[in-house]
């Protein structure tokens, strides 16, 4: 069983990804790809590469597993990351895939996202979600990631 630890916040998320990236001996110029829904994941994702940004890595989204749609992540000043063009996947050294792609009425299944990951076998793997996305959609049982950020929204407070 792995080791659980349990954070807050948003800090809570990114810290970690960071430690990780980091530990796992990750330099300038190595790719991280992200997998996810695009819209409700990429702020997640522009997030995610903020908190790396100093590592210079070459950051690059994949909207659902279409790698020939493929955006590089750029720090833009002022704003933070931003999608700023095609890039080409080529031996990432750690991919991402996010909790939203394991939720209903997505466009793409498991085993889709699993053969697109799996090109991959060196990578490190990462999963991040939310409310145990992937636990309630049974991805855990499917794959095995070396890292993973289950973190919570709840209570969501709206004030009128």
């Amino acid at each position: 069983m792995k080791q659980k630890e349990v954070f807050q916040s948003v800090p809570g998320i990114l810290r970690p990804f960071k430690d990780f990236l980091e530990k796992k001996g990750l330099k300038a110029g190595d790719q991280v790809v992200y997998y996810g829904c695009p819209g409700t994941c990429t702020p997640f994702v522009e997030l995610l590469g903020f908190a790396v940004r100093g590592m210079n890595l070459e950051q690059v989204f994949v909207p659902y597993v279409d790698e020939s749609k493929a955006q590089k992540l750029k720090q833009v000043p002022d704003i933070g990351m931003q999608a700023a063009g095609a890039v080409k996947v080529s031996s990432p050294k750690a991919v991402v895939v996010m909790g939203g792609l394991a939720m209903p009425n997505v466009p793409v299944t498991l085993e889709q996202v699993k053969a697109a990951v799996e090109k991959y076998p060196d990578a490190t793997f990462i999963g991040i979600c939310f409310m145990k996305m992937f636990e309630k959609g049974g991805w855990l049982k499917a794959m095995d990631f070396d890292l993973l950020i289950d973190a919570t929204i709840d209570p969501v407070e709206v004030w009128k």
